[in-house]
């Protein structure tokens, strides 16, 4: 079972790195992004909130794989 939960880290890991990124991309590029004055909206805020959040899970996610597997 061991090693089928740290697989599972590892892809999540590798998941959130490699799509959340490219997530910001597009988000960051919508109109809703910015204001007239070019000011970062709630809309930016809050999603640059949530794909920061999930990138520090993915290191999470790495450091509990690297240490069952050490252990």
């Amino acid at each position: 079972m061991e090693p089928v939960l740290i697989a599972l880290l590892f892809a999540n890991a590798v998941f959130n790195v490699v799509v959340w990124p490219r997530f910001y991309v597009r988000v960051a590029k919508d109109p809703r992004a910015k204001n007239a004055a070019g000011k970062a909206t709630p809309f930016l805020i809050v999603h640059t909130v949530l794909i920061g959040l999930a990138l520090v899970l993915a290191v999470a996610s790495v450091i509990a794989a690297i240490a069952a597997l050490v252990s």
